[in-house]
């Protein structure tokens, strides 16, 4: 792929499917990112694009969604990258995809860490990333507000 310099992209990866709040994050953040000036890419497994595209069907918050091994692939190949990466964290492999990230992206990587052990899964953060942690399940107001107390987006 054609680097574009002019598109600045955000990327939303996308936990296991089975977080009830998950969806109404990524929704959240692809809205903030728009509103930022960044374009909204999101990446996971196959069943949580799926859930996501089900709320999204005409595409008004996300404009694409990527395989996630791909996704990781063509970045630490050099091929794509993205100014800000948010990683949805909710399980140890998100912990996983997100020291990846930080390592073979050069733009900003947040860790969105959240769900009953928010707390030890982000003891587990070793790398270099910025962390926003609240241990939310089903309402994810308390984790909205973190992150835009992160990113400034408060309104």
């Amino acid at each position: 792929m054609e680097k574009d310099e002019t598109r600045k992209e955000g990327l939303i990866v996308l936990g296991c499917p089975e977080a009830p709040a998950q969806v109404s994050l990524a929704l959240y953040l692809a809205h903030s990112l728009r509103r930022s000036g960044y374009i909204p890419v999101v990446t996971g497994n196959p069943s949580a694009r799926r859930l996501l595209a089900m709320a999204d069907p005409e595409c008004h918050y996300i404009d694409e969604m990527l395989d996630l091994d791909g996704c990781i692939e063509d970045t630490a190949a050099g091929e794509r990258d993205y100014a800000l990466t948010f990683v949805l964290v909710h399980r140890e492999s998100g912990v996983s995809y997100a020291g990846t990230l930080s390592v073979v992206s050069a733009g900003r990587v947040i860790a969105v860490v959240f769900g009953k052990e928010a707390e030890a899964l982000a003891s587990l953060i070793d790398f270099e990333c910025e962390k926003v942690v609240a241990q939310v399940v089903h309402n994810p107001m308390p984790l909205k507000k973190a992150i835009d107390r992160v990113m400034k987006w408060d309104v």
